[in-house]
């Protein structure tokens, strides 16, 4: 389920709320009580490995090949 993270305008508190993506939306309540939050936009990490870059095109011209022969 996923986790979405809150502030509350009135204390300053950070907080969590897992629920439904469905429920996204729906308000959340601060711990001390206070009903003034804000859902706060939180960055993603995803897992893997760095793809390498393209190798650099060989043969001169540069302009890129097309149809199967270098244009140049």
């Amino acid at each position: 389920m996923p986790r979405y993270e809150f502030r509350c305008r009135e204390c300053g508190t950070s907080f969590e709320v897992s629920r439904p993506m469905a429920e996204s939306g729906a308000p959340a309540s601060c711990p001390q009580g206070h009903g003034d939050t804000v859902k706060l936009l939180s960055a993603v990490a995803v897992g893997g490995t760095r793809a390498a870059p393209a190798p650099a095109a060989q043969g001169g011209g540069g302009g890129g090949c097309c149809g199967g022969g270098c244009c140049g």
